[in-house]
């Protein structure tokens, strides 16, 4: 059994060190954003004071999965190149605004219709940690967009 345990980890690190990276230093990694689209589609509801039966709040947190997904891709050549140090042009910045606000949105949509519906047996105490789990990673998303926009004040205010 030694033998088998120690012959499966060589030939794991072996296949590790194998796979050698060629990075080209003149190859721009930057991604584009010409090409991002906007998802359109974000978890909303009116229903207020109901009860969700199973089937609807499956549904429901599904849609705020995918959507909450959609817009991190969509959001994701911006923060690239604001990590590689780059400017955002100011469409750029715009898109970069209304994906944040999408985010939030969806956020609260999903919250409110959470804790101002009766969800089946179970369900409450778990979209309520989802809910809290995503809200708290998309955290990272508000600050970097409020930086960037008290980032914009600023040099505005030091132009005039």
């Amino acid at each position: 059994m030694k033998r088998i345990v120690i012959s499966f980890f060589i030939i794991c690190v072996l296949a590790a060190c194998s796979q050698e990276e060629t990075i080209d230093a003149t190859e721009d990694n930057t991604p584009s954003t010409s090409d991002v689209e906007i998802p359109s589609t974000i978890f909303t509801s009116e229903k207020n004071n109901d009860f969700i039966d199973e089937e609807e709040i499956k549904q429901s947190i599904k849609l705020y999965l995918d959507s909450s997904e959609d817009l991190y891709h969509a959001s994701y050549p911006f923060e690239e190149i604001i990590n590689a140090g780059e400017q955002l042009t100011k469409s750029d910045l715009d898109a970069f605004n209304e994906i944040n606000d999408l985010i939030k949105e969806n956020d609260e949509n999903f919250s409110n219709y959470i804790l101002n519906n009766t969800l089946p047996e179970g369900y409450q105490e778990e979209a309520e940690r989802i809910s809290q789990y995503m809200t708290a990673s998309n955290q990272y998303l508000y600050e970097l967009n409020d930086a960037l926009n008290n980032l914009i004040d600023d040099i505005s205010e030091s132009i005039s």
